[in-house]
């Protein structure tokens, strides 16, 4: 938005959304009626190719957008009440974006304004001509830094969490993906931004595969409405990460030798064919053990990147093309990369830096492909965390959840 002093003009403007909603409301009685909700929802989910697992999430989440859907809630509700709002609980590689086009589609069929807020704008850049292909006809805008449609509305805007801040009540929906992610996550001023650009009688539709722990707690009290996505869509379990315990990171680069276990690993998963993540928890540890991996696989692509690494969109290209074997990184590359056959090797992963969210996702990175959904995961470090033994509990938990509701294929 640009440097601004306190002395600068704001305007701010909003529709009238009480006079919206009461003009585009439709007769809800009927769907709040046992089986005519679900013969409502019916043509919502079925054009896109759920699996049984997505199907049942957007089901709930269509439910909850039903039962809130503005209207009486608009002027009933005080403004000064917390907006209503949905969590959808869902695994790294579970399909969150497939998940919210039956959402999106019911809220457009009811002439509503919805927003989609996500943290980063390659996933804005990403969103964008998906939903164009999905809802041919529908104007939808893209908000991000240095982005051209500024000034336009539409009705689905993709934006990246900060962008909110131009709205005041502009929207009926607001869906936050990855909401534990930077920078949305323990900032003040994005959550308040999200607050102002709902309308009255406004819903939220929250997505994460790694709820902050607080709202894991509401939703384990009720005070949460929610629902849990415990599978990827090829119905095989997430893979639990193993242990590996090794000397700290900075040991072995000054020994130049790497401990026989985490040898063993490394050399069987070069075998199998898999690419291979290496988590590292600085940016100063990613060259030099790249130039140590380079000593025992001199035949093999290896490479490293990070926050302050000006190629790190070529590199990343680059794995994902398969011209890279090994790509060493820090937790920037720990979401939104997808390589179908990939072990992730997380070292010091003891590390206060690596929390148990950061070692769900990194571990996320593997076994999302149908024809790998097996990959490995390790984690290699001296000791072992709480925040280690979390992250593995709450993958086994997840797979528990799925296998009892028989969401996993037998083998």
């Amino acid at each position: 938005m640009g440097r601004m002093r306190f002395c600068t003009l704001l305007v701010q403007g909003s529709r009238n959304p009480t006079a919206a909603v009461l003009a585009n409301d439709f007769d809800r009685r009927d769907l709040l009626e046992g089986e005519s909700t679900k013969e409502e929802f019916e043509r919502f989910l079925k054009p896109w190719g759920l699996s049984s697992a997505q199907m049942a999430a957007s089901l709930e989440a269509l439910s909850f957008l039903c039962t809130t859907a503005p209207g009486a809630a608009a002027i009933q509700q005080p403004r000064q009440e917390p907006a209503p709002s949905f969590l959808i609980w869902a695994v790294t590689g579970a399909g969150k974006t497939e998940m919210i086009f039956p959402l999106l589609q019911y809220e457009l069929a009811h002439r509503r304004k919805l927003a989609i807020a996500t943290p980063r704008r390659d996933v804005v850049l990403e969103l964008q001509p998906r939903l164009m292909r999905a809802f041919e006809g529908c104007r939808i805008v893209t908000l991000y830094g240095g982005g051209s449609q500024t000034w336009e509305s539409g009705d689905i805007t993709i934006a990246t969490t900060h962008q909110l801040m131009r709205f005041a009540h502009a929207f009926d929906c607001v869906i936050i993906d990855e909401i534990d992610a930077f920078p949305y996550l323990n900032s003040a001023a994005l959550e308040f931004a999200a607050r102002k650009a709902l309308a009255p009688g406004g819903r939220y539709v929250l997505l994460s595969a790694t709820p902050p722990r607080a709202l894991q707690r509401e939703a384990a009290a009720g005070r949460l409405p929610h629902v849990t996505v415990p599978v990827r869509y090829h119905r095989q379990p997430l893979p639990v990460p193993q242990r590996l315990s090794v000397p700290p990171l900075r040991k072995i680069l000054r020994s130049g030798v790497l401990p026989q276990a985490l040898h063993t690993r490394l050399r069987g998963s070069l075998e199998r064919g898999a690419q291979l993540f290496v988590f590292v928890p600085q940016i100063k540890l990613v060259d030099p053990l790249v130039q140590l991996l380079e000593t025992f696989w001199p035949d093999k692509r290896i490479a490293g990147t990070s926050s302050k690494d000006s190629e790190r969109s070529g590199k990343v290209t680059d794995f994902r093309g398969k011209n890279t074997d090994i790509l060493v990184t820090t937790t920037i590359l720990e979401r939104g990369v997808t390589v179908p056959k990939t072990d992730v090797f997380i070292l010091d992963a003891d590390s206060s830096l690596f929390n148990e969210a950061a070692l769900v996702q990194m571990a996320g990175r593997a076994g999302r492909s149908k024809d790998d959904p097996k990959g490995r995961v390790y984690l290699a470090a001296p000791e072992k965390t709480s925040s280690q033994a979390r992250a593995v509990k709450q993958i086994q938990r997840m797979n528990s959840i799925a296998r009892r509701r028989g969401y996993l294929l037998k083998e």
